[in-house]
């Protein structure tokens, strides 16, 4: 998540955020948060046409969901162990959805190799309506990428 999303969502100034984180920095490695590149907002500012990234003198931070949760401890305010809690549980039903989807991807693996040719025809067509990659190379998407 970026750092003026969670600045909206805890109710504070993007500027009090990455103070607060920066008075904290030994909390945040680099696999919990990082500052993107130029080349990575306009990346964003081109994916997602009504971004305002207002006009900021300092490349964004990115957060991922072991620095959001270490935000709970910098952040104190009843707000912030709110919006903390939420995001967590977020986080916990999009793992849940990933895996999921694992599981169904194996069960076609396991099908398949239990049954013969006459079915193969299928299993690649459930391959391919699972694998996003494919359905990305035939379709434009719109939207961030």
């Amino acid at each position: 998540m970026l750092d003026m999303h969670l600045a909206a969502l805890y109710e504070v100034e993007v500027k009090v955020l990455n103070q607060s984180v920066k008075r904290n920095i030994d909390r945040f490695p680099e696999d919990f948060m990082f500052q993107l590149s130029e080349e990575e907002v306009e990346n964003l500012r081109s994916q997602i046409v009504t971004a305002n990234f207002g006009m900021r003198r300092t490349l964004p931070y990115a957060f991922t969901e072991q620095g959001v949760a270490m935000l709970a401890g910098i952040l104190r305010s009843k707000k912030a162990i709110q919006v903390n809690i939420e995001i967590m549980r977020t986080f916990v039903v999009l793992r849940k959805m990933s895996l999921q989807y694992q599981e169904i991807s194996d069960k076609i693996e396991s099908l398949e190799s239990k049954y013969d040719a006459q079915f193969a025809e299928v299993f690649t067509a459930m391959r391919y309506l699972l694998d996003p990659t494919t359905n990305e190379k035939e379709t434009k998407r719109i939207g961030y990428k």
